[in-house]
């Protein structure tokens, strides 16, 4: 069967779920590629006509609103023993540099923290639970959440449906090559801003350490 015959199969339902249930599970606090989820549906709404681009895009906000206010009530309750738990569970996403490097954002932007933290992909599973656990206002919270979540569910799977429908004719000529450049594209998204975020830790690193090596009179 040609991939473009099985994708016409695929429950609409089932890849609206898919997304909405991966984006909120990761603005919980798990680290999961919801990027990825989102960046391959929204190129497949535009060669699919049965996964509608709005509903899709309602459903990823969705999941990203809920899980970061879940998240949020977890680390209001949990703490910073929360934080501790999860650097020793994961320790690539939650380890002591992750989490200094998020507080350091989150203490001097706030709300701006939580807002910008959506499009980046360390960011995104920290502002639930790192807002609660410092104790930002829910209010404050809760504002930057939904503007943010709408913004960056919503304008990615607006931006890639376009591509996809200016690329489709390309894409039905080579639909495996098509749907593999999606994935791949998210997965370098994710990839480039952790790398990011492990030069800004380095950085800090070296920063905090040369004073201690500096010559003392």
């Amino acid at each position: 069967m040609h991939i473009q015959e099985w994708l016409a199969t695929v429950p609409a339902l089932s890849v609206y779920l898919l997304v909405g249930v991966v984006i909120g599970v990761e603005s919980l606090g798990i680290p999961l590629p919801g990027e990825i989820v989102l960046v391959s549906a929204a190129i497949l709404s535009a060669t699919q006509d049965h996964i509608d681009p709005f509903v899709l895009g309602a459903c990823a906000s969705a999941g990203a609103i809920i899980g970061d206010s879940i998240g949020y009530l977890i680390g209001r309750k949990g703490g910073q023993p929360l934080l501790d738990w999860a650097g020793s569970k994961f320790p690539k996403h939650f380890g002591p540099d992750h989490v200094a490097m998020a507080e350091e954002k989150f203490a001097k932007y706030g709300m701006w923290a939580v807002f910008i933290g959506r499009f980046i992909a360390l960011l995104r599973i920290f502002a639930g639970p790192l807002s609660g656990v410092l104790r930002m206002p829910y209010w404050k919270f809760l504002i930057a959440n939904v503007l943010g979540g709408i913004v960056w569910a919503g304008g990615t799977t607006a931006l890639l449906y376009t591509v996809g429908v200016v690329a489709e004719p390309w894409l039905k000529r080579f639909s495996y090559w098509g749907l593999a450049a999606a994935v791949l594209f998210g997965i370098g998204s994710f990839l480039l801003m952790k790398q990011r975020a492990k030069k800004a830790a380095a950085a800090r690193a070296a920063a905090a350490e040369e004073p201690a090596g500096a010559p003392t009179d």
